[in-house]
């Protein structure tokens, strides 16, 4: 094993890809985002090029302006559960939100898909954003941002209560006592808070790694100290290296505060990729990706960070609009972003819509360069590794896993072997403790 940092990464299965039109790239089936067979062999070869988790995103709500193969996708415990049969040593890390379901049912479901894969199981934490998701929940209104993160915090503590209901020695299942269980062993949790009450014991033991793997991907301020007093991976998004440096070290000192070691979470920041044997074929690659998508399709894209706003009721080749708070109780961080850089940089609605629906991103350029790019990043503390997620889940990733990981192997950065049979272990995160058990160790000291 190489002395140098080992850059982790993650694969986003988008289904075609996350390119809102990936579906009609011919390198993928154009049903990919309900097609078994397109997940199994992208999770192979992620798989067999060592690398770390492949990510499965969600939302809960669609309309007709929705990415077309977000329409008909697969729900990420589903799939994911199917692609535990299928793979050895492969993370499965899947998005649930705690805004529109029950923590002890979740628990389970994660806790079920943790023992199926021997310990490979992820949640990533999400709180919701697009508000027409309550018109599909029997909750009320959407909740506002700050609640969210408020019901959030507690969904956590009891979900994490409950993955501590058994010992990890708890079932005894011994045939010539007749003794199934200890009972010393199990723990009802007896939660009683303010949004949630729980009683426990959960119905399934733990798995090889303790618990599932927290991720986390809030970007405002809420959503980074959140991710700074639960995550264990962190899914960001920089549009620069001083934009990455500048998060990591925020939401690190964060944890830092709350009394956490800065190496107890790692900051993964999302990367599209593009890249070719020279820069006129990743030019070549990347108005290919454009031509998949017309103008108004674009708006449809970037009118769903704003709670599916219309923006086709603007010129197009005018400044991009002034609409006030719209888009503040959906993805916050990502419509200010968009526009504070729409202002800063006087783009027209036009622009804003093509680079939003196809973005070029920071990691364009030969294979090498991309190399040298995520390496820097990395060394310079910008990221402890990355999730990539390819405009398309074809030929742009076989070429990624082709051509930029054996560059990075090369140069003693990655290693496509497994260490560890757990997601804990190969992420560098330590098993996971029963609460109970410390206790008990605890007192014999």
């Amino acid at each position: 094993m190489s002395n140098k940092k080992q850059i982790k990464f993650g694969v986003m299965l988008h289904g075609a890809g996350g390119h809102m039109n990936a579906w009609k790239d011919p390198s993928v089936p154009a049903d990919a985002s309900v097609n078994l067979q397109h997940y199994t062999n992208a999770a192979q070869k992620a798989e067999h090029a060592g690398i770390d988790f492949v990510f499965v995103a969600d939302g809960l709500f669609i309309n007709e302006k929705s990415i077309p193969h977000f329409l008909n996708r697969f729900e990420p415990i589903t799939i994911l559960s199917a692609l535990a049969s299928v793979t050895t040593h492969i993370g499965l890390v899947g998005t649930l939100s705690t805004s529109y379901s029950e923590p002890f049912t979740v628990a389970r479901q994660f806790a079920s898909l943790d023992k199926i894969s021997g310990g490979r199981a992820g949640w990533n934490v999400v709180t919701s954003p697009l508000e027409g998701s309550a018109t599909n929940y029997n909750k009320g209104e959407h909740p506002e941002h700050a609640l969210r993160y408020e019901i959030a915090d507690e969904y956590l503590q009891v979900t994490k209560g409950l993955w501590d209901s058994w010992e990890d020695d708890a079932f005894v299942r011994n045939r010539e006592t007749g003794q199934f269980f200890d009972r010393e062993k199990m723990h009802a949790l007896n939660h009683k808070g303010k949004h949630f009450s729980v009683a426990g014991p959960l119905n399934i033991g733990r798995s090889e790694q303790g618990q599932p793997v927290i991720f986390q991907a809030g970007a405002s301020e809420s959503g980074k100290s959140f991710a700074a007093k639960h995550a264990e991976a962190i899914f960001t998004h920089a549009n620069s290296l001083e934009q990455a440096q500048a998060y990591y070290n925020d939401v690190k000192d964060k944890a830092e505060a709350m009394g956490r070691s800065r190496d107890e979470l790692f900051v993964y920041p999302a990367l599209s990729p593009i890249g070719g044997a020279t820069l006129e074929e990743a030019e070549a690659k990347y108005k290919a990706i454009q031509n998949l998508v017309t103008i108004e399709e674009a708006l449809n894209y970037l009118g769903r960070y704003f709670d599916h706003f219309d923006f086709s009721q603007f010129p197009l080749d005018k400044p991009f609009p002034e609409i006030g708070d719209v888009g503040k109780n959906s993805f916050q961080s990502t419509t200010d972003h968009i526009k504070k850089r729409a202002k800063e940089h006087g783009l027209t609605l036009r622009q804003v819509a093509m680079e939003e629906a196809t973005r070029r991103g920071s990691f364009f350029g030969t294979y090498d360069q991309i190399a040298n790019q995520l390496i820097q990043w990395v060394e310079e503390g910008g990221a402890d590794g990355f999730i990539v997620g390819h405009h398309v889940l074809g030929s742009d990733f076989d070429a990624f896993l082709e051509n930029v990981i054996p560059i990075l192997e090369e140069r003693g950065y990655y290693s496509r072997n497994y260490e560890h049979t757990t997601l804990r272990g190969n992420l560098g995160l330590p098993f996971k403790e029963n609460r109970y058990t410390k206790e008990k160790q605890t007192i014999i000291q």
